[in-house]
Parts: structure tokens; sequence; C-alpha cells
């Protein structure tokens, strides 16, 4: 794991120790994504390539960066793991022997750059196996590569500067160290952010600032100044061709072929050449990547997990008997609630613009936790979105059902007849009717849903796609941002497939924008904060194209989630350990911000403050604000987006 800076600077070239010095200062923004290392590599003033090396691979100086091919065509700074890059060597070595014969160690890196010599980068990337996000630069076409692995684990930002600089990083820190980045904050993006808690590629929080789409390429031609994108792999092309192979596979197959598939990723993801552990919450996910590590290997695997003393929030102690059953060397810590305050006001650097996952404060934690005993660190995530287990997708699709079979004014009619009631008198009868508290996932939401429920019910035109984004959404309307407007996403622009089942789009939609732009940010930064990789065996391709093959059945089945994963796991785990309801990884902030968060939440959120930063429309916030405190509403969410807002605002002017 690494980091990557680089600059073309076509119409105003810099003398080479300008351009050095540049970079530099680029790369020292990102010293905790490679502290082993730094390197950095320019031709002619105009293009200069810097890297940030953690080592995991050939600790050599044969890995080091920036890269050139055995011809010297090519320059390369790569962030990432190529898993399967042994068997890329035994392909070159019958292959194109002379290119093997160059090879001088055994990194991943030099094996990438051998088969791009051998191939050209289009149809190398195809033999790719990991994750990863690049920059090539091919010397004699003069053309710069940027290329992002397929399900988005690695990060990828380009920018264009003040006076058309090209510059791209892995973080959007390193590119606003360029003394020409340009430094404008898109308010359309903030009503993107304040409606899903982050803000989707390709947009970022500045203008003429993009992320590279998940399994894309970028081609910058260095003389003319013009750029294009081409898609290598998406998963659309893998609902597609799954979708028409889903017969004849029994139950029986489908499970070991996903336990063969898992393995195999598993054990690719456990080659390293320094010490390499596992989250381990206790959940399905988790437990599974954990179980198949132990069974491949000959050591007790390290494993890691905090836990939280306020009730509901704890999973350590599941943890703890998984660990105990699968016999790994097993860490826990328990966190106070100072410690996890502690790591709020770290949050906007962190992540460089506003993000407010608020599982981000455990995530950072427990990769601190793990990075005092290893540099690598396996992640169950992606389990949800492949095998149907977000709890979301059952209560939406229930609720869709319902709500299909009520005419237009019987809908508006419900809709009046909900708000009539008192929240508190909503979450009072959840106590004791069944399907109230079936929707209350939390003491005291129940009104909560009832409502968000109402303002469904008003729409009579909404297609199952608008609905789902409804239901995911926090701030619903873009006027909370003064002088913003609507900007596309995925919602509107991928095209509507014909799914099987609601179940299926839920999970698409998910895969292609939840999953890169929330969970994986969430990952990739909390690790690297602290210098920690992680991967995720889940999101190897072959086993998102396998899970697109299974009928819904397979994955959703009497009214639970990762049917089909629950049978591998079972294999390697009692299910009496594991039968459990699921649970978040999540913290407190709903109770937090009426204690202990309070002053610093009305410091940012007070209405002077609101008014003269010229951002946000003070009143529906201030009444947000106020309807926590007296516990008349939850919105701890809400309330949350904001705050983690305004403190990336307050960053800013440091």
């Amino acid at each position: 794991m690494c980091g990557i800076v680089g600059v073309v600077a076509r119409n105003a070239p810099l003398t080479m120790a300008k351009m050095e010095a540049t970079i530099k200062d680029m790369t020292d923004r990102i010293v905790h994504r490679g502290p082993d290392a730094c390197g950095w590599w320019g031709e002619d003033g105009t293009i200069g390539l810097g890297h940030r090396r953690l080592s995991i691979i050939d600790l050599s100086e044969h890995g080091r960066q920036p890269m050139l091919s055995p011809s010297g065509r090519y320059v390369i700074v790569f962030n990432g793991e190529i898993y399967n890059y042994k068997e890329i060597q035994t392909w070159l070595q019958s292959s194109a022997p002379e290119l093997y014969s160059q090879l001088r160690g055994h990194s991943d890196t030099e094996t990438m750059l051998a088969a791009i010599e051998q191939l050209g980068v289009y149809r190398a990337v195809h033999r790719f196996i990991g994750m990863f996000g690049f920059a090539l630069y091919d010397r004699k076409d003069r053309k710069l590569h940027l290329v992002r692995d397929r399900m988005g684990e690695k990060p990828l930002y380009y920018a264009i500067g003040q006076q058309n600089e090209f510059l791209f990083g892995s973080e959007l820190k390193a590119l606003q160290a360029h003394p020409q980045f340009v430094k404008h904050v898109d308010r359309d993006a903030i009503g993107l952010y304040l409606q899903h808690c982050y803000i989707p590629a390709p947009y970022t929080i500045f203008q003429s600032c993009y992320k590279l789409l998940p399994g894309t390429i970028l081609t910058y031609d260095t003389q003319s100044g013009a750029h294009e994108i081409q898609s290598y792999w998406t998963v659309e092309q893998a609902v597609q061709k799954g979708q028409g192979n889903t017969r004849g596979m029994s139950e029986q197959e489908a499970v070991k072929q996903l336990d063969a598939l898992l393995r195999q990723s598993i054990r690719g993801q456990m080659v390293s050449d320094v010490p390499i552990g596992a989250f381990l919450s206790g959940g399905l996910d988790s437990s599974t990547i954990v179980s198949i590590m132990q069974a491949q290997s000959s050591q007790k695997v390290k494993t890691f997990t905090i836990g939280f003393h306020e009730e509901g929030y704890n999973e350590a102690v599941h943890a703890k008997e998984v660990a105990r059953h699968l016999g790994t060397d097993h860490t826990e810590l328990y966190v106070t609630p100072q410690e996890a305050l502690d790591v709020i006001p770290k949050l906007p650097q962190l992540y460089d613009e506003p993000f407010s996952d608020s599982s981000q404060i455990p995530t950072y934690l427990v990769s601190e936790l793990a990075r005092k005993h290893v540099t690598v660190s396996l992640s169950g995530d992606g389990g949800d979105e492949l095998f149907g287990g977000y709890k979301r997708y059952f209560i939406t699709q229930d609720i869709w059902s319902k709500l299909n079979k009520v005419p237009a004014f019987g809908r508006v009619g419900a809709s009046k007849l909900i708000h009539s009631i008192p929240v508190s008198t909503w979450n009072q009868l959840s106590r004791w009717w069944s399907p109230l508290r079936k929707r209350a996932t939390t003491p005291g939401t129940a009104g909560d849903k009832m409502y968000r429920l109402a303002e469904l019910m008003k729409d009579s035109n909404l297609n199952s796609r608008q609905f789902y984004r409804y239901m995911i959404s926090h701030w619903k309307d873009h006027s909370i941002v003064i002088g913003s407007g609507a900007l596309n996403t995925v919602f509107e622009t991928v095209p509507n497939h014909v799914f099987s089942d609601f179940s299926n789009e839920m999970m698409y939609l998910d895969m292609i924008s939840y999953l890169p732009d929330d969970i994986l940010v969430k990952v990739d930064r909390a690790g690297m904060a602290v210098s920690l990789e992680s991967r995720i065996p889940f999101l190897d391709h072959r086993i998102v194209e396998f899970a697109w093959q299974l009928p819904v059945n397979y994955k959703i089945k009497g009214g639970q989630g990762k049917w089909l994963l629950r049978q591998v796991l079972n294999q390697y785990v009692p299910e009496t350990i594991m039968n459990r309801p699921k649970m978040g990884f999540s913290v407190p902030i709903g109770s937090w911000l009426r204690g202990p968060l309070r002053e610093w939440a009305e410091h940012l959120l007070s209405e002077s403050r609101l008014k003269q930063q010229g951002y946000l429309n003070p009143a529906p916030i201030r009444q947000r604000w106020k309807e926590h405190l007296e516990g008349k509403r939850n919105r701890q969410y809400d309330l949350w987006d904001v705050l983690m807002f305004q403190a990336w605002l307050e960053e800013q002017t440091k």
C-alpha cells in the first residue's frame, strides 16, 4: 500500500528543481500512506511523478518507486497490491522469456510493468487481480494513464489547476498542496453529501476536481491536453452476464463454488512479506474471512476487535467466541467514550472532504489497534452488497410491495393520518404493536420511521429506484444548501435493468455507489491514517461475477439475508455461535450529541456561524438540533452530516 501523486505542467514547464520541490510538497501530505520510503521522477520539467512507500511485497530496493519498465518506455507509480503477480510471472517466463529475465526483484510492481511492456496497458490490466490505483507514463507516446481497480478499493483523484496543470493523487490533500490547485467549494456537491453522507463519484467537494470511477482508465495526452476515460470492467457487465447464467446450479454446488472462490481469494491476499492479520467483529462476514484464513494457515491468525461498554453497540463478546472456536491469536480492546470522542477532531483531515458515516470512528480505532501488531489486515466488507445482508433491503421491499397495493388517494390520506399523530405517540405504540417493533431497530426510532414513510406516501409517481434512494437518503431537500442545484448520480445515469427481484436492484445500486464511495473510502482512510493496509477478499472480481449468477433465493431465504454465505460459514463455525441478529459497526452518536458532544456541536451549529459561512440554511438545522436535544426526534444522522461538513469547513481555514 502506498500513496501516489503527479503533475503535468504542459503550459508552464518547471525547472527540475522546482518540479522536485512541488512533488515533494505533495507526497509529504500523504506520508502516512507510505512511511517507509519516498521517491520522485520527472522529465523535461513538464511531468513529475511522486511516490510514498509502505513496504509489503519485496522489501528490498528493487521494490522502490517510481519504477521504469525494462525498456525504459514506461514509468509507474503504484498504490495497491496485485495478488496474482506470481502467476503473471509464470506467464511471462513462458511467453516473454527475455522480459522475464530482466526482472531484478519479486515485487508486483515490477511484474506489472513487464506485463504492460508485453501487452500494453489496456490488455495487461485485464490480467491484474487485486486492488490498485496507479499512474503509468508512456514516454514514447507522451501519454499518462491513470488506472483504478474494478471495485474501487483504492482511491485516485485528478484535477485541473489554474494554469491548466493536470494533477492527480491518492488523496485530496496531496492535490491541495499544489500551488495551482483550485479550492472552489462545489455547492451542488454539498447537497449530494447531505443526502448520502458521502460525495458520490465522480464528484468531490471541489470544482474542477474529480474521483476516477472504478474499473476505468483515464488517458491524458501531455501534448494536446486532451483526455478520455474508458471502462475495462464494470459491475453492470457482471450483472448482465450473470443474470443470463442463473440456471443449472444446485444449492450444494453453489456452496462448494463459493467456498472454493473464497479460499482462492483469501489465499492470494494472505501473501505478504510483513505481519498480517484480520479484523473480527464476530459478524457473519468477518467470521467467514477469518475461518478460511485459519483453515489455510499453519500458524494462529492474528485477529482484532474493539468493544464498547454501551449496551447495543458491543460485538466484542461475539468476536471472542468465534476466535476461541477457531483458535486465533485474538486481541480485543474495550474503548471508553472518551477514547472514541478523541477520534472526532482527526476526521476532517483524515477524510479530506465531508464524510459522515459514523462508523468511521470504530473503523479507525480497530485499525489503530491492529497496526500495533501487523502491517496488513483482511476485512469482511462487501458481503452485504454481494449477498443481500442489509436490513434495509427487507424493510424497503416490504414497504414498497405494500405501497404499490394502495391507490394514490389512499397514500395521501394515510400520510396525513400518520402526521396527525405525534412522534412520541408512535414510539409508545411500538412497545406493544408488533409491526412497529420490527421497524424500530433501536428504541425511540419508530416514530421517525413512520414520519419518513408518510413523506414517501405523498409522491404517487415514485419508481422502485427513486423509492430506494429516498429510503437511504438523509437530507431530502437540496434547498438546505444555499445556491445549490441537483447533480446526476448513478441513480439517474445508470441504465435501468430488468431485475428479477427488487432486492437485486438495491444490491446493484449499493455496489456501484455506497460500497466504493462510503464503505471503501472509510476502510482505506482509516487504515492508511495509521499506515495499515486493508485487504478485502469479498471484492475479488471473480466472486462478484459469481454472486451475480446466483438466483436471489440463494442470497435471501426465509426472511434472512446471506443464506449462501451462512452455509459456507457453517462448515467452519457452528450455527449456534452465529445464530444472532445482525449488528451494525456503530457508536452512540445520538446520545453523545445530547451529552459530551453538545458544546462542540452547539459551536458548529450556531445560527450566527451558519449565516456567516453562507453555505447552509440555518432554520431547518436549528429546528432539528432543537428536536434532538429535547428528545422529540432522533436526528443523529442528519445532524452528524452537518457537523462533519462544519468540522471540515473549519479545518480548511487553519
